[in-house]
């Protein structure tokens, strides 16, 4: 402990035995006035003379003294017990979160002097230092995931173009290394597109523009973009879309899902397999199911398919980068709808958007 830190200790100390020196004082004052006015008033012919009061006197500021200093005593011992120890380790646990220990935990007092404050606050520290565990995790595991996703196209790009350095390679070669690199190389530029997508939905960088329209419409235009897709690998494809449903929502952002969802469907989707969409008004929501014969998913895998680069397919034989269904997610729950999965390995999954729909212009509200 320093020179300075122990003055203000003993300052500290001296300024509250003046204060407790005062509140006796004063008190004490006013009960003897009281009681010797009492006494002169309902005592007849007492007298008090100089020597009398004289001792009374210095009895009463010796108590004055002693009661002042034990009271001092006492209020040190309570604070020493309960606001300075609280309080310091209160301060530990805090240094050792800022020195980046996210796993110090404050143990709670219940102690009853503190009426549960000091409790009340290392819950609310504690519950803190395990969300922040929890954020530190799952940014290492972004950073881990991210690293791992960006160094596989990379790392196919780099062997590529040192096998087009070699000169005696076939014209058909040379074809086939380009085409390889520019496939990863839209691999990597929608891994980083999905990254900032996800990044300014995370952050409530984007707002929903809501407007009212017709939902169907939007589902047929998405599809078509994908009619190269399903037609190399000989899909068919079913439709059952229930004409003038609409919504009032974002409509650029519930692209993203349909988007998603369809490319999902028609890549897992063996060749000669079938992929239908539906749309249903089911009483105040409209209800859109993507449903595919593909390889389906377990029941371990579809409790974590939402999560920020989770691939069911562990090989990543299927290209992709985890973000597809995260966006959905996200997505889906920015415009306050819902969104479910019920899939079966070898038989396929059907993915289930439920959304409020808006009726005469007006969204219409659950019963």
């Amino acid at each position: 402990m320093t020179k300075n830190t122990e003055g203000q200790r003993i300052l500290r100390a001296a300024r509250r035995y003046i204060v407790f020196f005062l509140l006796i004082a004063f008190i004490i004052t006013c009960c003897m006035f009281l009681f010797l006015h009492m006494m002169q008033n309902s005592v007849p012919g007492i007298e008090f003379n100089a020597d009398n009061l004289s001792i009374a006197a210095k009895l009463t500021f010796g108590n004055v003294m002693f009661l002042s200093l034990l009271c001092t005593v006492i209020d040190a011992v309570r604070r020493r017990f309960f606001v300075e120890l609280p309080v310091r380790r209160i301060v530990e646990g805090a240094e050792k979160i800022m020195q980046g220990d996210l796993s110090a935990r404050i143990e709670p007092f219940h102690s009853i002097d503190s009426d549960a404050g000091f409790d009340v606050i290392i819950d609310c520290f504690n519950r803190m230092a395990e969300e922040l565990s929890g954020v530190e995790t799952l940014r290492t595991d972004f950073i881990a995931n991210v690293s791992h996703e960006l160094k596989t196209p990379l790392a196919v790009m780099q062997n590529y173009a040192t096998l087009l350095q070699n000169p005696n390679i076939s014209d058909e070669q040379r074809t086939q290394y380009a085409k390889a690199i520019t496939q990863q190389s839209h691999r990597l530029a929608d891994l980083i597109t999905n990254i900032l997508k996800l990044n300014r939905l995370e952050n409530q960088r984007i707002f929903p523009a809501a407007k009212r329209f017709d939902l169907g419409e939007q589902l047929a235009g998405c599809l078509l973009q994908y009619e190269d897709v399903w037609e190399k690998k000989e899909i068919e494809l079913e439709t059952d879309i229930e004409e003038e449903v609409f919504v009032e929502s974002d409509d650029e952002l519930l692209s993203l899902v349909w988007n998603n969802l369809f490319s999902n469907a028609l890549k897992f989707t063996e060749a000669r397999g079938t992929v239908s969409v539906s749309l249903k008004a089911e009483g105040a929501f409209a209800t859109v199911k993507v449903a595919d014969t593909g390889c389906g998913i377990s029941t371990e895998a579809g409790k974590h398919i939402f999560e920020k680069f989770y691939q069911g397919d562990t090989s990543h034989a299927t290209q992709g980068n985890g973000l597809g269904l995260a966006l959905v997610k996200r997505v889906v729950d920015i415009v306050g709808g819902d969104i479910s999965v019920e899939s079966e390995v070898g038989k396929g999954s059907t993915f289930t958007i439920k959304l409020r729909r808006s009726v005469n212009g007006k969204t219409e509200s659950s019963a």
